[in-house]
C-alpha cells in the first residue's frame, strides 16, 4: 500500500510541476499582453522610484500584480484539483498502465514511420488527382467548354 501511495505522490508531483510551468508561461504571456494593450496603465510603476522586483527584474506595476494574482490562484486551484482522490487514483493508474507498454525498437519505429509517410503521400496524390479531375469535369459541365 505504501508503494502505491508513493507512486501516486510522484505522479501528482510530475503532473503538478508540468502544469505549473505551463501556467507560468501563460502568466508571462498575460503580463506582456497587458503591457502591450494598456501601456499607460499597466506599465506605470505603483510607487515612483521603486526598484525592480528581485530575481524577476521587472518593475512592480499593475500588470505584474494581475499576472502574479492569476499565477497564484491558478497554482492553488491546480494543487487543490490534483489532491482530490479521484485525480490521484487516475494518475496512479495511468502510470501503472504506462509501465506495461512495450515501446518499439528504433528499427520498428523507422519502418512504421516509412509506411505511414508512404500511405500519406499515396492518399495525398490520390486526393489531388481526384480534385483536379472533378474540377475539370465541373468546369466543362458548368462553362460548357
Amino acid at each position: 500500500m505504501a508503494y502505491k501511495q508513493d507512486q501516486g505522490r510522484y505522479a501528482r508531483l510530475a503532473a503538478f510541476w508540468s502544469l505549473a510551468i505551463l501556467i507560468f508561461y501563460g502568466c508571462t504571456s498575460l503580463y506582456t499582453t497587458l503591457l502591450g494593450y494598456f501601456p499607460n496603465v499597466m506599465a506605470k510603476p505603483l510607487v515612483a522610484g521603486m526598484p525592480k522586483v528581485p530575481v524577476l527584474g521587472v518593475p512592480l506595476n499593475p500588470g505584474m500584480l494581475i499576472a502574479a494574482a492569476v499565477l497564484g490562484l491558478s497554482v492553488w486551484f491546480l494543487y487543490r484539483l490534483l489532491e482530490r482522490p479521484k485525480q490521484a487514483d487516475a494518475l496512479i493508474e495511468t502510470e501503472s498502465e504506462l509501465r506495461k507498454v512495450t515501446w518499439p525498437t528504433v528499427p520498428e519505429a523507422v519502418r512504421s514511420s516509412v509506411v505511414v509517410i508512404a500511405c500519406v503521400l499515396f492518399i495525398m496524390a490520390y486526393l489531388a488527382g481526384a480534385d483536379w479531375l472533378l474540377g475539370r469535369w465541373a468546369e466543362r459541365l458548368l462553362l460548357g467548354g
